[in-house]
């Protein structure tokens, strides 16, 4: 029969009109507005079939296999077919298509259905098992669902012109369909964690259970009854004191309200926005701030009420309320502490108390500072650096010597040199400006001075004079110049007398 068939209740209608009315077939089509072929049709097969009025117990549910048994194929039984619950099973691995799995099911049986037959039959086998899902109603404040969109956004470098592709983040409260989302560099542990406090912010409470996909950031291993939950997120979810409940793996139905508000993201906000050019992430997070104001206030089909009204009404009043402080998500590694006494933690250098040297220590790093551990006490603590190749030091974790030459400036040491003599102050002083810097020649100026704990100060100033005189700066010079003086001078030879100031205090003071 081409025609669509007759519903359960006009076959009763007819059946009844012409047993127990007793009306012509003609009659009963003007009365069940339809022809007097598909009456006359209706009519053989309940008589094939054997079916009278009153309908008997049990007739009246199996009505349509009695009047259209389905015909038996004579070469079907002659073709083996597979399972096809093992082939649904089979469909689930990555990687595996229905024509992988006939190919497969050929090699095993040379005479079984080509492709599209096979296809066929696993169609109107899936579609006879279909699997029924639970209706699910949802708390106020009690669940949130997040997930990353298929979409992402595109950031241009305004420096470059290097475009990158950014993550989407979506979160979005089940009871009330009201929706969150925000575009991320990546999809790391920082901003997956980071995405959650925003989202919560934005809703301005906590509900008591959040449901995530199984990524690597949220659930470390799978399980449905003992998920391993990412300790980073498990931290996250301390804090803020909320339920982590994770989806079966390959149930997406589990998280069916983020699943469609994934797609009305995708739509009604980042579709709108696919032609513009956004240079920063800042940027783009604006535009779909904006697009998500008109969305959540948009009018629901169903409900005949916006996102945000359902929100307030049904929502807001259960969520709990934010914690005090914020959640700072932190990096924790470790690392052995170098000779400099100092550690690398992303491609930059933090400095710890000298003695720790060799010593293995735990860094903590949240987007603003870095604290480091020894031994479970914090050592030291330092602003975060966010560009590659920089020091950061502390003169509390040197040793003596380095924390002296820390102070060492300038004119200090143009002021140590007069307490030797003229002749050594005018060396320092042009040294000092022979170097581009003069944080350069501090250790030159320093090898200079400590010279007068050697030798007397007529020697240094005499050799002082002789290096100036041949415009020469150097440390190894002046030292070779007084081991040659003291090696020839003659053994009678006076020193000669220093004249009287205050700023002279004799060759024993730097002894």
């Amino acid at each position: 029969m081409s025609q669509e068939r007759l519903t359960l209740r006009k076959i009763k209608e007819i059946l009844r009109l012409k047993y127990e009315a007793g009306l012509s077939n003609r009659a009963i089509a003007g009365a069940c507005k339809i022809s007097n072929s598909t009456v006359g049709l209706y009519l053989q097969r309940a008589e094939a079939a054997g079916l009278g009025w009153p309908l008997a117990e049990g007739d009246e549910g199996k009505l349509y296999q009695r009047l259209f048994p389905e015909k038996a194929n004579p070469n079907e039984s002659q073709r083996p077919l597979p399972d096809w619950e093992a082939v649904r099973k089979e469909l689930r691995q990555k990687g595996v298509t229905l024509r992988l799995v006939w190919m497969e099911y050929i090699e095993r049986t040379p005479d079984g259905y080509q492709y599209s037959q096979f296809c066929e039959y696993y169609r109107r086998w899936k579609k006879a098992h279909v699997e029924p899902t639970r209706r699910r109603e949802h708390v106020g404040g009690e669940q949130m669902q997040v997930d990353y969109a298929g979409m992402k956004v595109r950031i241009t470098d305004p420096k470059n012109g290097k475009v990158s592709q950014a993550q989407v983040f979506v979160a979005v409260l089940p009871a009330s369909n009201y929706t969150y989302a925000e575009a991320q560099e990546s999809a790391n542990q920082c901003n997956w964690n980071n995405g959650h406090v925003r989202a919560m912010a934005f809703f301005g409470g906590v509900p008591r259970i959040v449901v995530p996909d199984n990524l690597k950031t949220g659930v470390k291993k799978p399980n449905y009854y003992e998920p391993e939950i990412n300790p980073a997120y498990q931290a996250l979810a301390e804090h803020y004191h909320f339920v982590v409940l994770p989806t079966r793996v390959r149930k997406p139905r589990d998280k069916g309200k983020v699943e469609n508000s994934v797609q009305n993201v995708e739509r009604w906000v980042l579709a709108p926005l696919r032609h513009r050019t956004f240079f920063s992430l800042a940027e783009a997070n604006q535009a779909i701030r904006n697009q998500l104001e008109l969305f959540n206030n948009r009018i629901m089909k169903l409900s005949g009420r916006s996102r945000r009204q359902e929100f307030e009404e049904i929502d807001r009043p259960n969520l709990r309320p934010l914690p005090k402080t914020a959640y700072e998500y932190a990096e924790r590694k470790t690392a052995r502490v170098n000779l400099d006494y100092h550690v690398e933690f992303e491609h930059n250098l933090y400095s710890v108390p000298h003695n720790l040297i060799h010593q293995e220590v735990e860094i903590r790093a949240t987007e603003r500072m870095l604290e480091i551990f020894y031994q479970g006490k914090s050592v030291a603590v330092h602003l975060r650096g966010h560009r590659r190749g920089r020091f950061f030091t502390q003169s509390a974790h040197m040793p003596a010597n380095h924390q002296f030459l820390e102070q060492v400036n300038a004119s200090q040491l143009v002021q140590w040199g007069t307490a030797i003599g003229p002749q050594t102050t005018a060396l320092i002083q042009a040294t000092l400006k022979s170097r581009p810097f003069p944080e350069q020649a501090y250790r030159t100026c320093l090898g200079i001075l400590s010279l007068s704990r050697k030798y007397a100060p007529h020697w240094v100033e005499t050799a002082c004079q002789t290096l100036l005189e041949s415009r020469t700066c150097s440390y190894a010079a002046l030292k070779a110049e007084l081991e040659w003086l003291t090696e020839h001078a003659p053994a009678t030879a006076e020193p000669e007398a220093l004249p009287a100031h205050e700023n002279i205090r004799g060759h024993n003071y730097y002894r």
